[in-house]
């Protein structure tokens, strides 16, 4: 790994570490306030330990973030690098997931749910616009800037990224199930439009509060969306426009539409 970008000072020099946000598999994040500005960030510490094995997926990673700067993708701000630790210095984003607000509103408005949508499709663009292909895109992975209702929604978590070569086809099979695309499960090569395909159904999910695709059983979950098997059930899509219904799943109009179109809030 490039160590000339990392910083080997103490992190808690220049940061004071506040309370634990969250803890994953194989990190904790914990608020931090920079001494010199008194900023608020979120910073992911990484026990090396963890990394044993995982060293590329986690260099991947860090390749991708320091390439992005987009107002609706969590942005990283500094790496500190200690014997036992990787520190990634996070830009602090404070309104939950996704996930959380459809689980309390049950679900969005055309308008509510178009005007989340163009910002995801616009850091979308920008990404593949640089060959980054997100590979995991799910409400879990969104987050809101603030608490406030209007706030603007956040791309997080490029763990699966994946920075296209000189060709635009990938073959390694990755995602969420449920958002992830037939040709990733049929083990096909695929491209970026895979992102387009879980874009449609958060799309659908916004509009009714459910996914498309259920099963506990995994196996017939994945031929569900391998046969693209969905429903409109009434009465959640009763009131749901024509062009909501054709924006909330994949079609092959669909995906340019999202790749060439500037999308417009609906009235």
């Amino acid at each position: 790994m490039d160590k000339a970008w990392k910083k080997k000072e103490e992190i808690k020099v220049a940061y004071e570490f506040k309370e634990v946000l969250g803890t994953g598999a194989f990190s904790e994040v914990v608020l931090a306030e920079e001494k010199r500005t008194q900023k608020l960030v979120a910073i992911k510490c990484i026990p090396k330990k963890a990394l044993e094995g995982k060293e590329n997926s986690i260099e991947n990673e860090i390749a991708v973030l320091r390439k992005i700067k987009h107002p609706n993708i969590v942005s990283l701000e500094d790496i500190y690098e200690s014997p036992t630790h990787l520190y990634l210095v996070m830009q602090l984003v404070s309104g939950g997931e996704l996930f959380d607000r459809i689980v309390d509103k049950g679900f969005y408005t055309e308008k509510d749910a178009s005007m989340l949508i163009q910002q995801i499709l616009d850091a979308v663009t920008y990404l593949h616009e640089l060959g980054i292909v997100h590979r995991d895109l799910k409400p879990e992975n969104l987050l809101y800037y603030s608490v406030d209702e209007d706030s603007k929604i956040m791309i997080s978590d490029f763990g699966l990224s994946k920075i296209e070569g000189t060709g635009s086809v990938m073959s390694t099979a990755c995602g969420t199930p449920g958002y992830v695309a037939p040709e990733v499960l049929a083990q096909k090569p695929y491209s970026k439009a895979v992102d387009c395909w879980s874009i449609g159904v958060i799309s659908y999910i916004l509009l009714c509060g459910y996914p498309p695709f259920y099963d506990e059983n995994d196996a017939k979950l994945f031929e569900q969306i391998l046969k693209a098997e969905y429903e409109f059930d009434s009465p959640y899509w009763d009131d749901i426009s024509d062009s909501g219904r054709f924006c909330s799943l994949h079609h092959p109009e669909y995906i340019q539409l999202l790749l060439c179109t500037q999308w417009k809030v609906l009235d």
